[in-house]
């Protein structure tokens, strides 16, 4: 409507532009015609009249002058010189016809020029073709005066006819160059009107296509509107912008879709609820007949509305299902069924049944609501498996695994037959995920549980029980044989075939695991049991170094217990203040006095007295207790260094053990120097005590983070050194200022010739690399005269006394400040001891 409206508007000021147009032009161009027709005739005819005098003029010169000469040849009566003097007027070109006649009308000469009758001839047709008059010739009479002659014979006449066809030829070009200039102004009067005539057309036609284009605007909007409201829909209000006749009406109809939003719920409205829903809604007559359904419900079968219309709801239910289904049993509880879509696929869906009441009974029927639950119902499956299965190895989980051994051992002993559990965990396994990440640790796991599966009989059931941590049952073994060879063998091969190497990140990674195995009914007859005992000896295997098995027995369960009631008292020892700080002195071998003490831990434990630091250290690393520890042994450290300073004492240089979880700790460097800070106390007192093994784990990180140490002021050494696998080359790269030899080659080094070479070595060793060397260990005055004479200068021992308390290492200091020298005396015997010998 509203194009054609435009289109109308545009055609009428189209027509009314062009006739508008055609109207100025006719009327220019009227008027132009009458003008140039004025003005050419108006031309023309002063033309003529000049041309036409001029000729006249000169026709009477030429007679004035020819009748001279005649004058005398008339009265001579000389016809030949008459003849000649006539003709020579022949010879003009617009001269036609030349008479003379004497005083008595006797015509003496008469003659015409022949090219002017040709001339004249066409002249004439020419003039005749144009439609004009023709021209006749301008005759002139001049009266020959008398000569000398008788009066009879005076004077005569002479007449001469000119031509007026030059005049004509003349007049045509006028006429033709006024009709050339007449046809040029017509043209550049058309090119002018063209030139106004269409911007107007233009503005005419814009202004048109404004004027339409704001009349059918609101007109389509109302129409749009009316179609809306005539749907049923009333949802969306009509904007309202004219202040005329069309907003008067827009005005009304906007009234109209207000008062039928506030009386009336129609079809539409209805319709457009039921689609809002993600629920299949189906409305059924009495005998189950679809009647309409929402589009949830198309979406979920696949079929149009016309396919589902008319059709028994029964005959979308899957056939399987079908009998379960009772539309006279329908209820409001939702009850699960089966539908089969368009495609033949089969959706578990859950369906709730309502009837309709009421008196009409076009209206009577069901309404029935299905929802899908595919979702739910994998959801279900997932959690079942998930609750019986590991999602990374896809073995049995812990539950699992115990639900099947519950039953193994059932049948066992109804069977009388042998059920062996094999309790398997990975030997540093948490190396694995500080190195190469968790999910490396994660890739190592599938691939170590494929090889279980490959290693083992078919019928072997083999489970995860948490993290690197699996177990296998064996059952059908018989009751009165040794099985402790064939299950050797079994273990044998599962270790071999975790031994082989793993590929991380390009690169091989060796592993191996513990294995622990234990009998029912023999260890026990319960699945806990039975699992606590190969778990025992699964620990058993692993303190004797791992990467082998052991069978279980009493003893191994009671050494776990122990460990286990150690590990979870060690959590609390923080809490009840069980730590202890000993310290162990450094001594000068020169002059024996004290230049430093080394930190040692000791855990009192009520009740068990002190557990050696070799027990509980272990556990403490496998916990991630030793970070925690770590931090309360620098702190308690910080203090009474601080303590001592400020009593008079010079502490000297202590030393903490540094564990390798606490060097790979990413804040370990913020936290010391927060430590440091806190307490006010210098890091140039302190040094870190490594093992070789803690140095080159990983060479290349651990001298970064060792410089960074180094950098903030703290001294460097290497604990226990000769017992590693260090090189001189990698000890270079390290900034390590101090050598402590391992107690376990000075307690024989003044026996031992492989002992003592070794001593003498790495003394040797640290002087030319610049380095501190420290005998650890020394207990005997042998010992203390062997690494004097050795040129060893430092020395921390039991024969320097046991490890003392902060206050009892203070009272040392303070008596070494006054000037009583701590261990001269032992310094003094050793060389009244070595005098006799030296005589």
């Amino acid at each position: 409507m509203a194009q054609s409206l435009k289109s109308k508007y545009l055609l009428l000021a189209l027509a009314m532009g062009a006739g508008l147009a055609l109207l100025l032009g006719g009327f220019a161009y009227y008027e132009h015609r009458i003008d140039a027709s004025d003005i050419a005739r108006l031309t023309s005819s002063a033309v003529a009249q000049k041309l036409e005098g001029d000729l006249e003029a000169r026709g009477n010169s030429v007679a004035k002058v020819t009748g001279a000469l005649l004058a005398s040849a008339l009265a001579a009566h000389n016809g030949a010189a008459i003849a000649s003097i006539a003709g020579r007027l022949l010879e003009e070109h617009d001269i036609e016809r030349v008479e003379v006649t004497d005083a008595r009308g006797v015509v003496l000469f008469s003659a015409a020029n022949p090219r002017d009758d040709d001339a004249h001839g066409a002249a004439a047709a020419e003039s005749s073709e144009a439609g004009q008059t023709l021209l006749r010739p301008l005759v002139v009479v001049e009266s020959i005066p008398p000569g000398v002659a008788p009066p009879a014979q005076r004077g005569g006449t002479l007449e001469i006819w000119v031509s007026r066809a030059k005049m004509q030829q003349t007049l045509a070009s006028l006429r033709a160059q006024l009709d050339h200039q007449r046809g040029s102004q017509v043209k550049r009067m058309g090119s002018m009107l063209a030139r106004v005539t269409l911007p107007v057309i233009a503005l005419v036609l814009l202004g048109a296509w404004f004027i339409a284009r704001q009349l059918s605007r609101p007109i389509s909007a109302l129409i749009v509107s009316a179609d809306r409201i005539g749907e049923g829909d009333y949802t969306r209000p009509l904007h309202v912008a004219r202040r005329d006749e069309l907003g008067e009406l827009q005005l009304a109809l906007e009234r109209m879709r207000q008062k039928l939003s506030e009386t009336t719920i129609t079809k539409n409205y209805l319709d457009t609820v039921l689609n809002s829903l993600s629920d299949a809604v189906i409305v059924t007559a009495p005998d189950g007949t679809i009647k309409s359904c929402n589009e949830a419900t198309q979406r979920l079968l696949g079929y149009g509305d016309a396919e589902l219309v008319g059709k028994p709801l029964a005959s979308f239910i899957d056939e399987a299902h079908r009998g379960g289904f009772d539309l006279a049993a329908a209820a409001p509880e939702a009850r699960e069924t089966v539908l089969r879509t368009a495609a033949g696929q089969t959706i578990p869906v859950s369906m709730a049944c309502s009837a309709i009441t009421s008196a009409d009974p076009q209206f009577q029927g069901n309404i029935f609501v299905a929802r899908n639950i595919t979702d739910r119902k994998r959801a279900e499956r997932r959690i079942r498996y998930l609750a019986r299965y590991d999602a990374l190895t896809k073995l049995p989980n812990r539950m699992q695994f115990y639900h099947v051994l519950q039953q193994t051992i059932a049948r066992a002993l109804r069977s009388g037959q042998i059920v062996a559990v094999l309790y398997l965990d990975m030997d540093r396994f948490k190396e694995v995920n500080d190195t190469f990440g968790h999910g490396a640790g994660d890739r190592v796991l599938e691939v170590l549980s494929e090889r279980l599966v490959r290693a083992v009989p078919k019928e072997t059931v083999v489970g995860r029980l948490a993290g690197d941590e699996f177990a296998l049952t064996v059952d059908g073994l018989p009751a009165d044989a040794d099985n402790r060879g064939p299950l050797a063998q079994l273990s044998r091969a599962i270790l071999t075939e975790v031994s082989r190497p793993f590929q991380l990140n390009q690169q091989e990674v060796f592993l191996t695991a513990s294995l622990g195995i234990a009998f029912c009914p023999r260890d026990a007859e319960n699945v806990i049991d039975l699992i606590r005992n190969a778990d025992a000896a699964m620990y058993y295997s692993k303190q004797n170094g791992g990467n082998t098995f052991a069978f279980y027995s009493p003893e191994m369960n009671a050494a776990a217990v122990e460990r286990l009631m150690l590990k979870s008292k060690l959590r609390r020892a923080l809490e009840r203040d069980e730590l202890e700080i000993r310290y162990q002195p450094k001594v000068d071998l020169r002059n024996g006095r004290i230049i430093g003490a080394e930190a040692l831990l000791r855990w009192r434990l009520p009740g068990h007295g002190d557990i050696p630091p070799s027990q509980f250290i272990p556990l403490a690393e496998e916990t991630n207790l030793i970070l925690d520890i770590g931090e309360w042994v620098l702190n308690r450290v910080c203090m009474d260094y601080r303590q001592m300073q400020s009593e008079g004492g010079d502490p000297g240089r202590i030393s903490l053990n540094l564990s390798l979880k606490q060097l790979r700790q990413a804040s370990f460097i913020l936290r010391c120097r927060s430590v440091f800070r806190r307490h006010g106390v210098s890091p140039t007192a302190f040094e870190l005590e490594i093992t070789e093994t803690t140095l080159m784990a990983d060479a290349q990180r651990t001298v970064r983070l060792l410089d960074e140490l180094f950098a903030m002021g703290l001294h460097l050494s290497i604990d226990d050194f000769g017992t590693g696998y260090s090189s001189l080359s990698a000890l270079q790269q390290f900034p390590i200022g101090t050598l402590k030899i391992d107690q376990s080659f000075v307690r024989d080094a003044s026996e031992d010739a492989g002992d003592a070479t070794i001593v003498r070595t790495i003394i040797e060793m640290g002087r030319s690399l610049g380095m501190e060397v420290i005998a650890e260990g020394v207990e005997s005055r042998a010992q203390l005269e062997f690494l004097r004479s050795n040129a060893c200068l430092y020395a921390q021992g039991r024969l320097f006394g046991e490890p003392c308390t902060a206050a009892e290492l203070l009272t040392l200091l303070t008596r070494q400040a006054a000037g009583n020298i701590a261990f001269a005396h032992l310094l003094r015997r050793s060389e009244d001891a070595a005098a006799p010998r030296s005589a």
